[in-house]
């Protein structure tokens, strides 16, 4: 196994379960008012989902790269779009959407596990992260490492989620968050945008017409 691949993988998980979003900031509100416990059981249901969405992902991407390398760089560029258009959004971001709960949650574990297999931004999120990080691996691609891509990219989101638990429900991690909403969102679309750049990179040769030899 091509450790390069497994710390894309990884690295995928990573991005994906730490990048501003729809689930973090729930938990970061859920945090904000009954503390690190529930923001940490969210997140122990949420990685269902998370393993799933993932899951899906690689299997697509893998079985793209399995038809040839020209079907995964139109997937690339296609990822490479949507994640350049969700990063461009978050960096035009001029007020706060609501991402705070307004009621206690009573089941975090359970709010959690339905949050993140019910997430319609899951899946394609999941897709073009991990084709921006794994494109430059395409031919490396089998069957048979989809386990061991689906546990590192597990492990990767183990460690975001180690990271929001350890901040989550401090007072002055909620008056930051709360005080840089913007910068933070704008930050996740420059990153967003810095990851659809490699995925654009490693997909545009693969489409350009080739010279006779």
């Amino acid at each position: 196994m091509d450790m390069s691949l497994l710390s894309a993988a990884a690295l995928a998980g990573f991005v994906y379960g730490i990048t501003p979003g729809p689930g973090v900031l729930a938990v970061l509100g859920i945090g904000a008012g009954q503390g690190r416990r529930a923001g940490a059981a969210f997140l122990a249901g949420h990685l269902v989902g998370d393993v799933l969405w993932a899951s899906i992902a690689l299997v697509a991407i893998i079985g793209v790269a399995a038809i040839g390398p020209l079907v995964f760089d139109i997937l690339g560029l296609i990822s490479g779009i949507y994640l350049f258009w969700l990063g461009w959004r978050a960096v035009r971001v001029s007020r706060s959407s609501d991402g705070v709960a307004a009621a206690p949650v009573r089941n975090p574990l359970l709010h959690g596990t339905i949050f993140g297999l019910t997430n319609p931004k899951a899946y394609p999120v999941a897709v073009a992260t991990f084709t921006a990080l794994l494109s430059a691996k395409a031919g490396l691609l089998t069957w048979s490492m989809l386990p061991v891509l689906v546990v590192a990219s597990c492990v990767g989101g183990l460690m975001a989620y180690a990271i929001l638990v350890a901040v989550v429900g401090a007072e002055a991690v909620r008056r930051s968050y709360r005080r840089h909403e913007i910068l933070i969102t704008r930050m996740s679309g420059v990153l967003f945008i810095g990851f659809a750049i490699h995925a654009l990179l490693h997909a545009a040769p693969g489409l350009l017409p080739r010279r006779p030899a």
